[in-house]
């Protein structure tokens, strides 16, 4: 209580802070004032002046200290610059579109810039000009000569912004470089040389990879340093892929693979057990009939085992009774006293399917039917032991002894080589799916960035899994490749001396950003209020009922000519849905990882009116969508959401799903938002936990202030297997109040 009425009174902690900066924003302006009557070439003077006063000061502290000091007239310097393009109308290109520089930074812009400066991280609302305000602390941190970078996610948005800001930029006298894929090593060098550089994160990291584990002269190397940076997306980046490791690989001396001999009887084993599955479910949903509810829960949760998407398992889910009899089985058979009965229930299947560690494991049923001739092909040799009875045996000469050994060795590869591939084409089959996560693109196999939707040519998933999908697919098989060097995200990052971000979700990690990266947070407020309405969210028994929630709106709002954009979580969503949308004949675009490449035209048609855009997920592609004409008044441009939950992902949703409302931004103009998600869990532990309400961090970034809309809805249904049991529980207490069968369940935030 006392917490918070001091709070009341003094204010928040973020509150303080910014209030204590307000008079540098304030000097910025005066400064600003005092330009207006200099020359371009005055005003560009001061660049000049200032760069060859700090390569005089040789020591990286004295040099802070000095940009400390001219920090507001040089922060006023890039606002005047912004200001007198604007008033020439200035026009350009960026990215094969034409464009006219239209904006000068407000004073939150200014408050941003600031923090950035100071190497901390400033959550600014997607939407608010995160873009500009990097131009303030990128353009003084130049001036020292040591290089400024600005790290994105993805190329897009790096040639984007280098080729839009460096309009101002060049005006003000500075170069800007920015790193792309498949660039040339001179060329990157020339990049980096430059005083602000754009990249993103894995092209630093593996530039850096480069420089310091295969280049052996200082000539190789193209970057020069790691003086000041700032990270886009910092939460996505620092945080989400903060473990990711980045890896240079080179392809193996030896390729021993053997995908393209296994692939056709692991085909018929899948089939097999596709069929076993089947009949199970068949004989489940008899003993369902009969009243035998625990013998057709065990049947169930044996298909579980085998085929955790079979379709009527799935279907089974939505019934409450036969959910709970599946769960029940479940955490029976899970109970110590009951692993021998767990072990000989795998057994009855081919192989068992482990979602959540993404792993799959062949039953002895399964091994026979590879390889049945040989009950020891699945078996490895213990070396140990035989290299011991070969050593001791006193018939066998020194020379024998060693081709003795060396065989057993040879057999022993051969073996752990056949188990390798067999495992890995497994997880390929039942793991890995098309269009979800990755797509085929001129006979290869091209990974999907889960968290982008953005597709990944030139990545590959190690440990031959890569070559096993490819195998399935049926294209070219790549031979295996082996590390030479790598680094973590995390790990490049702290090789800055000053390292800063910005984002739109960090302050739910400020905990985190403090403790590994020693960064703090601050929260600037909008430029204008934010214009939003946030209606309850729905849930549904089923898919199908679900998707026709979702063409039911979009029907109702192009019918008025509203826009509407659609975000979906994978390609697979995305053309199902545009499927559906042909049939009822409405025209749309579709922006997924097939169709990046249109991404600029789709994103600059999407707040145009009765314009409906279906998109994978949003985050991070940094477009913001500029409403039309007479859009305000019928409503704004609506977005309706589809939150399957990933993996690992945020209970009810993600960060990744937050940044995709800020396409809609458009500071403090209307819109319309409504919520389209289908969840159900896999177990009774994810069951308790998903009935409760969301946490702090994940309520923080549900009701985040910046999503402008006039309504916001969530629509579950149970078809989902990676989902707790929220949506069971709300349709099981729906049955209660009597709501029909193919009608939404409300439930308020």
């Amino acid at each position: 209580m006392v917490g918070w009425i001091l709070k009341k009174i003094l204010g928040s902690k973020n509150q303080r802070e910014l209030k204590r900066l307000m008079p540098i924003v304030h000097r910025i302006n005066e400064f600003d004032e005092q330009f207006k009557n200099l020359s371009d070439e005055a005003l560009r003077a001061k660049t000049a002046v200032w760069k060859e006063e700090l390569a005089k000061i040789p020591d990286l502290e004295n040099q802070w200290k000095r940009l400390d000091e001219i920090l507001p007239e040089a922060f006023a310097v890039v606002k005047n610059a912004a200001r007198r393009l604007k008033d020439r109308q200035h026009s350009f290109t960026v990215c094969d579109q034409p464009m006219k520089w239209d904006m000068v930074h407000f004073d939150v812009q200014l408050l941003g810039g600031v923090v950035l400066h100071r190497g901390r991280i400033a959550e600014m609302a997607t939407g608010e000009g995160k873009t500009l305000v990097a131009t303030l602390p990128l353009y003084l941190n130049a001036l020292t000569g040591r290089g400024a970078h600005l790290v994105t996610v993805n190329d897009y948005l790096a040639r984007r912004d280098a080729e839009w800001m460096g309009q101002l930029y060049d005006f003000l006298g500075l170069t800007v470089g920015c790193i792309e894929h498949d660039q040339e090593p001179n060329v990157r060098r020339e990049q980096y040389a430059m005083d602000i550089t754009y990249g993103t994160n894995s092209e630093f990291g593996f530039d850096y990879l480069r420089d310091n584990g295969m280049a052996t002269t200082r000539e190789q190397q193209v970057q020069r340093g790691y003086h000041y940076a700032i990270v886009d997306e910092v939460d996505s980046i620092l945080i989400d892929e903060a473990r990711t490791p980045l890896i240079i690989s080179g392809p193996a001396t030896v390729s021993t693979h053997q995908y393209d001999k296994w692939k056709p009887l692991i085909e018929q084993l899948v089939r097999k057990q596709n069929m076993l599955c089947n009949r199970l479910a068949s004989e489940a949903i008899e003993k369902f009939e009969q009243g035998d509810v625990e013998t057709g829960g065990r049947l169930m949760f044996k298909v579980k085992l085998g085929q955790p998407r079979n379709k009527q398992l799935l279907r089974m889910m939505e019934d409450p009774e036969k959910r709970r009899a599946i769960d029940k089985a479940e955490l029976s058979f899970y109970q110590d006293t009951r692993k021998e009965e767990l072990f000989a229930l795998k057994e009855e299947l081919f192989f068992t399917i482990d979602e959540k560690s993404n792993e799959s494991d062949l039953s002895e049923q399964g091994r026979a039917f590879l390889n049945p001739d040989d009950p020891n092909a699945f078996v490895l040799p213990d070396l140990i032991n035989e290299f011991t009875e070969i050593d001791l045996n006193p018939d066998l000469s020194g020379e024998e002894k060693e081709r003795a050994k060396t065989e057993r060795q040879e057999h022993c590869d051969a073996q752990a080589e056949r188990i390798h591939n067999i495992s890995q084409l497994l997880r390929a089959y039942c793991l890995f799916e098309k269009d979800v996560q990755y797509v085929i693109e001129e006979n290869k196999v091209v990974i999907v960035d889960e968290f982008t939707g953005r597709k990944m040519p030139g990545r590959r998933w190690s440990d031959g899994l890569h070559q096993a999908v490819e195998a399935k697919e049926g294209v070219q098989i790549d031979r295996e490749t082996q590390t030479l060097a790598t680094i973590t995200i995390q790990n490049y990052f702290r090789l800055y001396q000053k390292l800063a971000g910005m984002t739109g979700t960090a302050e739910t990690e400020a905990a985190e950003f403090h403790d590994i990266y020693k960064l703090d947070v601050n929260v600037i407020p909008t430029n204008r209020p934010v214009a939003r309405k946030d209606h309850n969210d729905r849930i549904y028994k089923t898919r199908r009922e679900k998707y026709n929630a979702v063409i039911n709106e979009i029907r109702d709002c192009h019918t008025k000519e509203q826009p509407v954009l659609v975000g979906t979580v994978s390609v697979e969503a995305s053309e199902l849905l545009s499927r559906m949308l042909k049939r009822e004949k409405i025209p749309h675009n579709v922006l997924n990882a097939k169709f990046h490449m249109q991404e600029a035209e789709i994103v600059a048609r999407a707040g145009q009116p009765g314009t409906v855009t279906i998109s994978t997920n949003m985050a991070g592609r940094g477009t913001d969508i500029k409403l039309g004409d007479r859009v305000a008044a019928r409503g704004g441009l609506a977005l309706l959401r589809q939150l399957r939950r990933r993996p690992h992902a945020q209970l009810w949703r993600s960060r990744s799903h937050d940044e995709n409302h800020g396409a809609l931004r458009a500071r403090g103009r209307p819109g319309a938002r409504a919520s389209l998600v289908e969840q159900v869990g896999r177990d009774g532990a994810e069951a308790r936990r998903a009935t409760q309400l969301p946490d702090p961090k994940t309520d923080a970034r549900f009701r985040r202030r910046d999503e402008q809309s006039a309504r916001s809805r969530l629509h579950l249904s149970q078809r989902d297997n990676r989902f707790g049991g929220a949506a069971h529980t709300y349709l099981r207490s729906d049955r209660r109040s009597g709501a029909g069968e193919s009608e939404g369940v409300y439930r308020g935030r």
